[in-house]
């Protein structure tokens, strides 16, 4: 307890009577005593004589935060006594606070029990936030000024992968500080990183979320002489992709025309070939040959057929035939006949009609062919017998009108005859299905007159089962290669955790269209049975029956029993309890221990550690008090505060450098008192700061973290000249991992290195190039009447580069009058020569020279021819030189100035 300052208020009376006074004149008035004034109390008298004489009333007030425990009126009596014994102000008291959960508090007590100015601090431990005010203080009234606050787990964003499903722990509440979850994929699906992830003390996932990506089919390649058309969910040649084969026209199918991306990541089936379609075997006519070739085999489509008849023959028919698409030959083999003639007969589902002036089959004999109904012409109905003993034109036939091509339905077959061929007037085609499959439509159509099919192929569908539903508690998954709940659909049923399958987990939708097996139950897990505690009562209810998942049970104690254990337990999906059955102790205060780096100092009336006992718990320097200092064992045996905890002082949670590590150690737990950490850089980074940091006493490190920062490199402030630069930096500009590319305009060659990147030791990898100007070939110093001019922007006889010609007088240019260097480090057109022109009188030195000429000229135009092969060879021998560095003047000075002979 302190003793405040007192402070007395004294007030005179308002009368005094005379006679009073005449009367007490000369008698000594009684006092009392003046030493009552209460610690932290005012005191306010009225006083009759004298102060604090007989008659004197003084009233009594406490400061702020304090209360009187007696009367606050009282009188000096006769007796030189006070009328009531001396008042105390005692100081106002507050409730003890309990330590919030995941949280440290510690309180500051002037008087050694929570009273007025007291105050406590709250502080949440790793991985929680504060909800509320950290501070609260005991007021006047005896209330404490807030409520204490609450320590939040620190929450991760909510994650749901999909093509998967996530399993998480959650200590402290979903996605929050210490959660933990586990990812897996469903099926077709492969893991595309770690399968697990922690929520940390900062609310951030320890690693990403992993992603679920379809496996993959090997990539397929269209076959030849034909396509392929692939198409998928997740992508092409992923899981689920279906691809389907067509051919080229003249070209059928060997094999199933579709295959599938299993969920193994193999196709259901393989790629089939496309083969040629096959006409029938031909053979040479009599007294003729016959030559085939083909680009697919001989006899197969676009195969091509010539007939020849041997001397002494004519042909009858056409000589060519080719196979077509449809695996029928354009037209039929040629006749060999003898010269006359033939007899004729009547075609084939027809009749022949003939007559003539001259006898039957003989020259000028006409014949008239008809057909029957189905039946068309081809050819010419009337025919002639020439006088060459041949008739104007072979006989028609009748062919049976044909009808379209039938294929066989999906997942069926198709039989087909006929009089007069496959597919032709008069066919009879019938349709069956698989196993597994009923048919919709009709079996049988038949080839009409009209060349019309009588009815449409019919449609093998799937057999379908009766439709399933998801079993209670629990889940089915289902999937067919013929739709949903159709022939070979396989479904799998799965329970929810906590239950058991009673039965088969999959059945199968057989060809019948019944499933092979009914859907199984899910039954809750059992638990052990439960006995009461002993001195105690156990009462247990669940929703799936009495001790099965999901059930609880709630144990009490007898009247003069304490509980030692957990008063709730619950069956979990495992099959075991959550906790077992608890104890029902005597009651007493548990004994107490020393708290770590602290020390414990315990008296009682009654013994140790028993009612009314009081404990003191003091921490050791360099460690705070996490609770509060004093506690008692109360009458229910319990004490009435915990034992606090003496924790080292924290220092704020460090973090490693960007682009560097940290190595902490203390002997009282991470960014703990004591705690040293050291940084390091990763290659390619200095540190700017200090290496080594330590948490002092204080709560506070020694010195602030270092930063690790890109090593740089010398500045490359401008692109090289005529040139392109083009620069990424992935830290800062010009540092560790900045990379540069280089490119030179047209006309201009790169000398050196394309690119170059910046090392670890602040180097650049290469030297940064130049552009240089591609060169023309040199023209060399001229002689005779050619005179040239030449400019140079860049370099002599480089790009840009123009020289002008001209001839003296007397002479003519023969060529271009420029030449200039391209961008190719090619001249645009050849050297020119100077032609001298024709002098007076030169006629007749032309006629008299004409013999000479005649002579002479043939050597001189081979001499001329020579020389003008070897300057042309010379000029067009330019890529030798067209990157060399120099030009091939040397050092010569630039030659722009005429060359005079």
């Amino acid at each position: 307890m302190f003793k405040l300052l007192q402070l007395v208020k004294r007030v005179e009376p308002t009368q005094r009577p005379g006679s009073l006074n005449r009367k007490y004149l000369n008698l000594k008035v009684k006092k009392c005593s003046s030493d009552f004034f209460p610690v932290a109390g005012n005191v306010t008298c009225v006083d009759a004589v004298e102060p604090f004489s007989f008659g004197s009333q003084c009233n009594f007030t406490c400061q702020e935060g304090y209360s009187l425990t007696r009367d606050d009126t009282y009188t000096c009596l006769s007796s030189g006594q006070w009328s009531n014994p001396t008042p105390t102000c005692e100081v106002v008291q507050c409730n003890r606070l309990k330590t919030p959960p995941h949280a440290s508090m510690q309180c500051q007590d002037p008087l050694g029990v929570p009273s007025y100015g007291s105050m406590c601090f709250v502080q949440c431990e790793e991985g929680f936030d504060l909800i509320g005010g950290n501070m609260t203080k005991c007021s006047a009234q005896g209330n404490w000024s807030h409520e204490l606050p609450v320590c939040q787990a620190r929450r991760c964003n909510p994650i749901n992968p999909p093509h998967g499903s996530l399993s998480c722990s959650d200590p402290n509440g979903a996605f929050t500080f210490g959660s933990l979850c586990t990812k897996t994929c469903d099926e077709g699906f492969l893991l595309n990183g770690t399968n697990s992830t922690e929520c940390t003390s900062e609310g951030v996932w320890s690693t990403d979320i992993p992603r679920c990506l379809a496996k993959r089919c090997p990539t397929l390649s269209s076959p030849s002489h034909g396509s392929l058309v692939c198409s998928g969910p997740h992508g092409e040649f992923s899981f689920a992709s279906l691809c389907t084969k067509t051919c080229d026209e003249g070209f059928l199918l060997n094999g199933t025309n579709s295959t599938e991306c299993t969920s193994e990541g193999v196709w259901s089936a393989d790629i089939p070939q496309c083969l040629g379609k096959s006409c029938p075997t031909l053979r040479s006519p009599s007294h003729g040959s016959l030559v085939c070739s083909g680009p697919h085999g001989e006899f197969s489509f676009a195969s091509q057929c010539t007939s020849t008849c041997k001397e002494g023959f004519i042909m009858n028919g056409t000589a060519d035939t080719e196979c077509t698409s449809l695996g029928m030959w354009s037209t039929d083999i040629p006749r060999c006949l003898a010269k006359s003639c033939p007899t004729l007969s009547s075609p084939s589902h027809g009749s022949l009609v003939c007559s003539g002036p001259h006898g039957e089959f003989s020259f000028a004999s006409q014949c008239t062919s008809t057909c029957e109904e189905g039946f068309v012409m081809n050819g010419t109905a009337d025919i002639e017998c020439t006088s060459l003993g041949t008739w104007s034109t072979d006989i028609p036939r009748c062919l049976a009108k044909s009808c379209p091509t039938l294929s066989s339905p999906s997942h069926g077959s198709l039989v087909c005859s006929g009089p007069h061929g496959e597919f032709s007037f008069a066919s009879q085609c019938t349709s069956t299905c698989e196993e597994g499959f009923v048919m919709n439509g009709t079996a049988d159509t038949e080839c009409t007159s009209l060349g019309m099919w009588s009815t449409d192929i019919p449609r093998c569908l799937a057999k379908r089962c009766p439709t399933l539903s998801s079993p209670s508690h629990g889940s089915l998954v289902c999937s067919g290669p013929h739709g949903e709940f159709s022939f070979a659909s396989l479904c799998t049923k799965t329970c929810d955790e906590g239950f058991l399958l009673n039965g088969t987990n999959s059945t199968e939708c057989t060809s019948e269209g019944v499933w092979s097996a009914d859907i199984p139950q899910c039954l809750a897990k059992s638990c052990p049975t439960l006995s009461s505690p002993s001195h105690g009562s156990l009462v247990c209810s669940g929703p799936h029956g009495e001790l099965s998942f999901a059930s609880q049970c709630t144990s009490t104690c007898e009247e003069g029993f304490v509980m030692n254990g957990t008063a709730d337990t619950e069956c979990t999906s495992l099959g075991t309890w959550s906790t077992d059955i608890p104890r029902c102790l005597a009651k007493s205060c548990p004994t107490l221990s020393s708290p770590s780096h602290g020390s414990l100092d315990c008296s009682g009336p009654h013994g140790e550690f028993r009612f009314a006992s009081q404990c003191t718990s003091t921490c050791k320097d360099g460690f705070v008090m996490n609770g509060t200092a004093d506690t008692e064992c109360t009458s229910l045996g319990t004490w009435s505060t915990d034992i606090p905890r003496c924790l080292a002082k924290r220092c704020p949670t460090l973090s490693s450098p960007s682009h560097g590590s940290l190595v902490c150690s203390g002997p009282h737990g991470e960014f703990s008192f004591a705690s040293q950490c050291t940084s390091t850089c990763e290659e390619g980074f200095v540190m700017n700061g200090t290496v080594d940091t330590e948490c002092t006493s204080l709560g506070m490190w020694s010195s602030e973290l270092p930063h690790c920062l890109a090593q740089r490199c010398p500045l490359l402030d401008k692109a090289p000249h005529h040139g392109r630069m083009n620069c990424s930096h992935p830290y800062s500009p010009f540092s560790y991992g900045s990379h540069c590319d280089f490119e030179c305009n047209e006309g201009f060659w790169l000398r050196g290195t394309p690119t170059t990147t910046c090392n670890d030791s602040g180097h650049w990898s290469q030297d940064r190039p130049s552009c240089q100007p591609l060169q023309c070939e040199a023209i060399p110093a001229l002689s005779g009447s050619l005179s040239m001019n030449c400019s140079h922007p860049l370099r002599n006889f480089s790009f840009g580069s123009q020289c002008f010609f001209d001839c003296e007088e007397g002479f003519s240019l023969n060529g271009t009058e420029v030449l200039f260097c391209s961008s190719s480090g090619i001249w645009n057109d050849s050297l020119p020569n100077c032609i001298g022109d024709m002098p007076l009188g030169a006629d007749m030195l032309l006629s008299s020279g004409l013999g000479i000429a005649y002579v002479v000229g043939p050597l001189v135009l081979v001499v001329l021819a020579v020389m003008l092969i070897v300057v042309y060879v010379k000029f067009r021998k330019r890529g030798d030189n067209m990157m060399s560095e120099a030009p091939a003047w040397g050092d010569r000075e630039n030659p722009a100035f005429d060359f005079d002979s």
